[in-house]
């Protein structure tokens, strides 16, 4: 999947029927779904690879609650939706971030940074949160411990779980990325302490409950309620992790790592000059047809918000469904949408019985 090449300035844009902007997991999975209905794509992502999140920041953490998998890592989940994606052949546009998103005759012109210019009647906005960072905990010298490599210090992602084999690591976090982590790296860190600021956490129960029993037998320490207080060592390597709890009553935690998980910073960049509904730095859309309040303009995933919305993966897939319909409607205006199952109608390249 490698970026396709820049236009010249004197080149005819691209067309094509759908532009998908992202190439998280909804992203990929609007392909399929696109595909489905005849419909050909472009793709287009600032990142340099597909995945969105789940492959820049988290690529081997595991995923509980996609249909059909008990347990898949992040990673690999991405692997399958553009595995599923590819007998309809995307166009990826890969490293270069959407720069400008204008109305052209009946559809759409987006541009890249690269140069590409594609023209589509639709687009689905699958950006997730937006370019995001990490939400740094104001901890006086963290500068210093970042960027570390296998060396460790503070790492906003696990990235490879064997990094953190026999080392000592610190969870800071009460949501369900630092209650997911200490469940992945129970069995593979030396030790192993959680610090939160309460005794609830807010994760999905059968995890914070796992995470309990995992602390009765010993394999945790959650340290609460205390918050971070400071950070020990010398040359850029970890060497303890200073808590404090609301007394001020300190704790000198020995560690290699601290993986804060206190959020991620969204920012909307070139989203939030497209002129559609936000609220609260998501695109509000009709959930029915995933449509924004501008035609031929739909959105899905995390980006979006509507009474009821639930951020989760499998929730995006059943918007990017539906968008995908919404876009079919854009793209061939007039025509009835014979709607097939795929069990019924079968997917190119896939064999049916």
């Amino acid at each position: 999947m490698s970026p396709t090449p820049a236009q010249t300035p004197e080149q005819t844009p691209l067309e094509t029927d759908v532009v998908i902007i992202g190439a998280g997991p909804v992203g990929l999975f609007a392909v399929f779904e696109c595909g489905m209905l005849d419909l050909k794509c472009h793709v287009v992502d600032a990142l340099d690879m597909p995945g969105g999140q789940l492959t820049a920041l988290y690529p081997e953490k595991p995923i509980y609650d996609i249909p059909g998998f008990p347990r898949i890592g992040a990673q690999d989940l991405v692997d399958r939706l553009a595995e599923q994606a590819r007998p309809f052949a995307p166009v990826y546009h890969l490293g270069s971030p959407v720069t400008g998103l204008s109305p052209q005759g009946a559809g759409w012109r987006v541009t890249t940074a690269a140069g590409a210019v594609i023209d589509a009647p639709a687009v689905i906005i699958c950006a997730g949160i937006g370019a995001f960072g990490p939400n740094r905990p104001p901890l006086e010298g963290i500068e210093a411990f970042e960027n570390q490599g296998t060396g460790l210090g503070v790492k906003y992602m696990v990235g490879r779980i064997e990094d953190f084999r026999g080392r000592r690591v610190v969870i800071a976090g009460g949501g369900d990325s630092a209650v997911d982590w200490a469940l992945a790296l129970a069995d593979v860190a030396a030790s192993l302490a959680v610090v939160h600021r309460r005794a609830k956490f807010r994760a999905a129960p059968d995890n914070a409950r796992k995470l309990e029993e995992l602390a009765a037998a010993g394999k945790i320490d959650l340290v609460i309620p205390f918050q971070l207080g400071g950070l020990e060592g010398a040359d850029g390597r970890l060497e303890a992790v200073l808590v404090r709890d609301l007394d001020g009553a300190e704790r000198r935690l020995a560690a290699d790592a601290l993986l804060p998980f206190f959020g991620m910073l969204q920012q909307l960049g070139p989203i939030a000059d497209w002129q559609l509904d936000l609220r609260d730095n998501h695109v509000a859309v009709d959930p029915a047809t995933m449509a924004t309040d501008r035609p031929g303009l739909f959105a899905a995933g995390d980006i979006v918000t509507y009474p009821g919305k639930l951020k989760l993966i499998l929730t995006g897939f059943a918007e990017a469904a539906a968008a995908a319909h919404g876009a079919h409607a854009a793209a061939r205006p007039g025509e009835i949408l014979h709607f097939e199952y795929s069990t019924t109608k079968g997917v190119p390249g896939v064999c049916r019985d």
